[in-house]
């Protein structure tokens, strides 16, 4: 039976700890347990195997003496592992919960397997709710986990394949960050495979280390408090800052920096941001973290949104005006970067091109240059299978049908259907979306409602770029790429329009030019029918790989419909 037993944070009420017993075991001097310690609006979350020895040493932290109570939490089945996971569990979703900024690091958060750990993880679930009963956490599970705080957190557990990634940054910086150039580290990965991730909580490990918060947490010797003890020999790494490309992501990130104690709204900027910044202290950052930098602008390729901002960057960081990139202004505003990347992401030819981007990394500036990768599915529950199956479908070569497990994949002859179908599952548990491919008009001035039609029936774009994932409003219309490129949902309806086609006596998926309305997006590809083509399949690739639990997909082109039926199940 699990107990909470409250006490003051003091002095004095270390000798009541002292004395806790339950069922015969001495819990507050010798027994596991998991403790809040908290005041109105801060928190601190930790594991013990001695709480009463423990508290003492908090009392001596500054950190913690601003804290008024401690919540113990116990039973008598505990055991090491047991709190070393429940302490984990609470340090996610207490951060996630919005109830208290926690003075927690990130640095010692361990995913750990251990026996009957399914059945423990239904207990956290009782504990969480005995928790919110308390005050102590005010929203659900579900609700969290649904939660852009949660989705963003930078106190995520990190996979193995993340956490060898962070140690070959965390050595690049040792060896390179005092050398002419710093380090360049680029970090490739596909989509779903923990990207943003890793750069929040990269984030959130710097900044604590840049104000030396002292982590007093008790970290049995391992692998990775090696891997602490080198990220706090990196000194100097004061002024950082994460860079996001596309504005929607951005203000989304803004949000959730605002929560996390040691970051800040201001910390997350476009490219053109970091330049004012640079131009107005004259200093660069110490580390730049560069999330879907595959979206890094040129002016050489394609058409900008904004030429006047572009132009005059380039021109205040003595940049020529036509070859100058915002790769460069990365460069030259910074004296280290972390750069996370794919190319199957690149949906537009104003996105540096993957050779010009290395050429500038490694040919135009003096930084050492490093590179390593992420490649396991975090995302979507069908896994690196799923994945593969998609680039394969999306050839138009796959000629083999393949069951993706454990993943709700379908595609619908009735768009309607799709998206009743998908409406039902966001009253069922929430983050479900419909989007498309822009094949259809973009009314920019609103005259008009309603400028999507599939099938004799009219959809709405979605009505702001800004987090239109969580509008109240977006459940009711299409989204397109530009509004969840970077995002998770639980399921995800795509529509595809009449811009990618299929022919059947060549076995060939190409592009429509005339059915896509991006002018952005096709200039200066509009007549290379194999870059265009390569675009929209990267974009319906990136739509189609938003979904954890499923995607739900229409196809406007009967020859491609027809194609896509001998391969996946159809509703």
């Amino acid at each position: 039976m699990v107990s909470i037993d409250k006490y003051a944070f003091n002095a004095a009420s270390l000798e009541e700890v002292k004395e806790l017993h339950h069922g015969g075991n001495d819990v507050g001097t010798n027994w596991p347990v998991v403790y809040v310690l908290n005041n109105s609006k801060e928190a601190y979350v930790g594991e013990t195997l001695n709480a009463y020895r423990r508290l003492e040493q908090h009392l001596q932290n500054p950190d913690r003496q601003s804290l008024d109570d401690v919540h113990i939490v116990s039973d008598k089945t505990f055991n090491k592992s047991v709190i070393l996971d429940l302490e984990s569990y609470l340090i996610r979703y207490m951060s996630s919960d919005g109830k208290f900024s926690l003075q927690n690091g990130n640095s010692g958060i361990r995913d750990h397997a251990y026996y009957s750990k399914e059945q423990y993880e239904e207990k956290f679930k009782d504990i969480w709710e005995k928790l919110r009963r308390k005050g102590l956490v005010k929203n659900s599970i579900d609700s969290i986990e649904n939660s852009e705080l949660y989705k963003y957190s930078p106190y995520k557990i990190l996979g193995e394949d993340q956490v060898e990634a962070e140690k070959e940054i965390l050595r690049a910086f040792a060896e390179y960050k005092d050398s002419p150039g710093g380090a360049s580290i680029v970090v490739r990965g596909g989509a779903g495979t923990g990207k943003t991730i890793l750069a929040i909580y990269l984030m959130k490990l710097f900044a604590d280390l840049a104000v030396k918060i002292p982590e007093d947490e008790e970290t049995e010797i391992d692998e990775y408090t090696e891997l602490v003890s080198a990220a706090t020999s990196i000194e100097g790494i004061k002024n950082i800052g994460i860079v996001i490309p596309q504005k929607s992501l951005m203000i989304s990130l803004r949000d959730v920096f605002g929560g996390v104690r040691n970051l800040k709204p201001e910390m997350v900027m476009t490219p053109a941001e970091v330049v004012k910044n640079y131009l107005r202290t004259g200093k660069k950052y110490d580390l730049l973290i560069v999330d879907e930098s595959h979206r890094l602008k040129c002016r050489n390729h394609g058409h900008l949104s904004n030429y006047r901002t572009f132009d005059q960057c380039n021109a205040n960081l003595g940049l020529d005006k036509y070859t100058g990139t915002e790769l460069d202004w990365i460069m030259l505003c910074s004296n280290n970067r972390i750069l996370f990347r794919d190319e199957l992401q690149m949906v537009r030819p104003c996105d540096i091109p993957t050779k010009e981007f290395y050429d500038i990394l490694e040919n135009r500036y003096t930084s050492a240059v490093v590179q390593t990768g992420l490649s396991t599915q975090w995302r979507c529950q069908g896994g690196n299978s799923y994945i593969s199956y998609l680039k394969d479908i999306l050839s138009g070569k796959c000629t083999t049908r393949k069951d993706v497990i454990n993943y709700d994949l379908r595609l619908y002859k009735d768009c309607d259907l799709m998206i009743e179908h998908i409406k039902a599952k966001e009253k069922e548990m929430g983050l479900c979306r419909v989007v498309a491919g822009y094949a259809w008009p973009w009314d920019r001035k609103r005259t008009q409602d309603y400028t999507i039609v599939v099938q004799g029936k009219k959809y709405r774009w979605n009505m702001t770029y800004e987090n239109w994932i969580s509008t109240k409003t977006a459940i009711n219309e299409i989204g397109c790429i530009h509004t969840v490129q970077g995002y998770d949902l639980n399921y995800c309806g795509v529509i595809i329009g009449e811009d990618i086609k299929y022919d059947p006596m060549s076995h060939e998926i190409y592009a429509d030019k005339d059915s896509y309305y991006d002018q952005q997006g096709k200039a200066g590809v509009a007549f290379k029918p194999k870059e265009l083509r390569d675009y929209l399949t990267n974009i319906y690739l990136t739509l189609m790989t938003r979904g954890i639990k499923g995607t739900y997909i229409y196809a406007c082109n009967d020859e491609l419909r027809e194609y896509l039926k001998e391969l996946l199940p159809e509703y």
